[in-house]
Order: C-alpha cells, then structure tokens, then sequence
C-alpha cells in the first residue's frame, strides 16, 4: 500500500483523478507541537481520512524552522489515512516551501476546484490572484473553493485582512464570480460561517489550537474542535462541519503494553508532582523562598508531563458537558467509598487515615454541589471560591469562616480562586487577608 504523506507542491495546476471530497484542517500547530495539541491534530486526521484528501488551512507550526516543520511533517506522514496538501499562515514563514512548495497553486478534481491562495502576510500576492482567474477562467472550473489563511472581512471578528485587499480578490474573482461556492480560511481558533459578497465564508481553526471567543454570539465553550467536510452531491458542492469525538484517535490505546506504561508514567508524575508541592510547602514554611519557587516550578513541570501522557489516553466529554460527568464520581467518592475507607481505619485503629478520608468525604461533597451548578454554565455565577490548604476543604459564598469547618485551619491562608464582587481575579497564590 502507497505510504500517503504531506505533499510538496511543485506546480501550479495539479489536476487530481478520483478525488470527490476534501477535508479541511485547521490551525494545527500555531501554539505549539506539544503532545496536549497534536492529540487534537491527530483526531483531526483521522476524521479526514474519510475524504478523498486533506487539506490544512495555515499554521501547520508555531514559527517556521526546520524543526518544526520537519516534526509536522514525520507527524502526518505516520498519521494521515489521505494526501494531504497545505496553505500558508501566518506563523508559517522560513522554510515553508522547502517543505511544502509552492504558496499559491490549484487543485483540480474532476467535479470542483480548490484555489489556494497565500494571505498569510495579510496581501494577496498578484501571482496567486493572476492564478485564480485563470482557473475561474476554465470551462472545467464549474464549481470552486478559494482558500486562504486570514479571513476576508466579515461580520464577526476585525482580525482580517484590509477591506483593499479583498477589493483585490474580488476584483480577481469577479468575471467568473457563479463560479465561486465558497470561501474558506483558518486563523480564527474557533469556526463560523458567514456570507461575504454574496458567498459563504466558512471559517475554521479548531485542529489544534485551544478554541477561542471570536464574538459575544461565539464563545469558547459554544464550539468543539473539529474539522470541515467538502463533498460532491447530485451535482452540488455542499459542506458538512463535524466535531472531533473523544474517540477520534485511540491508537495508543489499542496497545495493551503502551497503554499500561502510558497510565504508570501519569501517575509517576502525578505523584512527582505531589512532592514537590509538598517539598515547596516545606522550603516556604523554612524562609527558604528561592528553594520553594523551584520546587514549585518543578511540579508545574511534572503536572504538565502528566497532562501530555493522560491526554493520549483520554476520552473527555463536549466541554459543555464536562462538568456533569464529574459528579456522579465525586458522590461516590463521598457517599460509599471514602466512608467505607474510613470505618475500616477506625476499625483498624488508624486515626489518621480515618481523619484524612472524612475531611476529603466533606469536600468531595461540596466538589459534587459546585460541579451541578456549573454543569450550567451560562448561569454559573459563583464568585470567589476558597480552599483550605490544610485540609483542601472547599468552601463558597459571602460569608467565609474565619476558621475552616473541618479541620480549624485559620481564614487567613485559605486559597483564593476566582472573581471577587470588584470583578478582579483571584488565584490559588492570593491569600484571604
């Protein structure tokens, strides 16, 4: 079987034979090759492998070295189940077409076209425009998609190209103007769609990049990541946007042993981690500031490590039904198994154990009672939220104890987390005074 792979374009008009649909792929890699985000971009391709050929809207990387691109590129040649193409963004520059080619060229498929326009410094080059209307020019160029990095302007986000430059394209366009089906673009770490000159604009940047607000009617928690379908139908050009599943790339998973040693190094850095917030609690406790902010740098390390492990493995829920996913663990936790834990400690005259499994019992309560709350989350209006750092007990509302409920901890080192009535920030190293 051919090894399919990232294509190098080397001629303008490259014509393409059974070749129905394409998937568009959007933002990958502007914010980093980490393995937090090639988990996104890996779905991505495996959902595109259901198209005829992929293609990447821009920011295959976040700046354009050899490194980079050569990570990208070994990536998706092991990954893509299909051909893929690629158009320039704005965090492409360097080396770009020592990899990939030429910036503007066309795809030919035997019922529609793709023109693939480079904008990523936001003008259009006159060869790109010169080659768009020659192809909108051709009597087998019934049906086309013109794709580029940065948005044209449109009714959602001011971060686009200049109202010039899209005079530029339209201008280019113009002649041939039926021809035109859609206009595609990435950069905008979201999607919308759109109708710009009488054409629909579909916008996506959801394969990689962490979704963003792009607008009061689209918020971050209103769109998935995801990726576009473009597919011939009885004739038509039509699209179809599909959500990336928490099951869209397993392929570690299927490996017992790499499965098995994926879940011990989470939990070796997990506990890691662990002590090393302890090792910084203790430095600080000491007057030994300099020591507790490298311990303290040092378990942000190992949380990290362990995010990027656990998320090859991780099967999440649609952020807008995440929080409600967590709560029936957390009421077994409080109602059945710490309770449980706890009696036989009692039993086994273990004070400690018992103490420390009926204070996170109390917490784990309050933990199941928040997470309701926010499984609502236009509504989630909670201001500051404390903990208290001796217990973790978590507490809420207006008035707060001066002395924790469970285990007598004093008021003033509980941790802040939140927004406070002024609308000011909180976090986890602000103390209540």
């Amino acid at each position: 079987m051919d090894k399919k792979k990232m294509i190098k374009v080397t001629q303008q008009i490259v014509r393409l034979s059974d070749v129905h649909s394409i998937g568009v792929v959007g933002d990958p890699g502007c914010e980093g090759l980490g393995t937090y985000n090639m988990k996104v971009y890996a779905g991505a391709l495996e959902e595109s492998s259901r198209d005829d050929i992929t293609l990447i809207v821009g920011d295959l990387v976040p700046a354009g070295t050899r490194r980079y691109y050569q990570t990208i590129q070994d990536m998706t040649e092991i990954l893509a189940g299909n051909d893929v193409y690629s158009l320039r963004g704005n965090h492409d520059t360097g080396e770009y077409s020592e990899y990939f080619g030429l910036k503007n060229y066309a795809l030919l498929a035997e019922k529609f076209a793709v023109v693939v326009l480079d904008n990523a410094m936001r003008t259009f080059d006159e060869e790109g425009l010169t080659l768009l209307s020659q192809v909108l020019s051709m009597e087998e160029a019934t049906q086309v998609i013109i794709a580029f990095h940065i948005p044209v302007p449109n009714h959602f986000i001011k971060n686009c190209v200049s109202d010039d430059e899209f005079l530029r394209l339209q201008k280019a366009y113009a002649p041939w103007k039926d021809k035109v089906k859609y206009l595609l673009c990435g950069h905008v770490h979201s999607r919308f769609v759109d109708e710009v000159d009488g054409i629909p604009l579909i916008c996506t940047g959801g394969a990689g990049a962490m979704i963003e607000d792009v607008s009061k009617e689209i918020r971050s928690w209103d769109v998935e990541h995801h990726i576009v379908h473009f597919y011939e139908e009885n004739g038509a050009l039509r699209y179809q946007i599909s959500d990336l599943s928490d099951d869209c790339y397993v392929r570690e998973s299927k490996d017992a042993i790499l499965k098995q040693k994926l879940q011990e190094t989470v939990q070796g850095e997990l506990m890691a981690h662990l002590k090393y917030l302890m090792s910084a609690d203790r430095a600080e406790r000491r007057g030994m500031d300099k020591i507790a902010d490298l311990f303290r740098a040092l378990a942000a390390s190992e949380y990290y490590h362990a995010r990027n492990f656990y998320s090859i493995l991780e099967h999440p829920a649609a952020f807008r039904e995440a929080a409600g996913t967590y709560v029936p663990g957390e009421e077994f936790e409080y109602e059945r198994l710490y309770k449980m834990i706890e009696e036989y400690a009692k039993e086994h005259q273990s004070p400690l154990a018992a103490q420390a499994y009926a204070g996170a019992a109390t917490a784990e309560k309050e933990h199941a009672s928040l997470l309701k709350k926010a499984a609502d989350l236009e509504h989630f209006d909670e201001g500051v939220i404390y903990v208290c750092p001796i217990c973790g007990h978590v507490m809420s509302g207006e008035a707060v104890p001066d002395r924790c409920p469970v285990c007598g901890g004093p008021g003033r080192q509980f941790e802040a987390y939140g927004h406070g009535e002024t609308g000011d920030v909180t976090s986890g190293a602000q103390q209540r005074s």
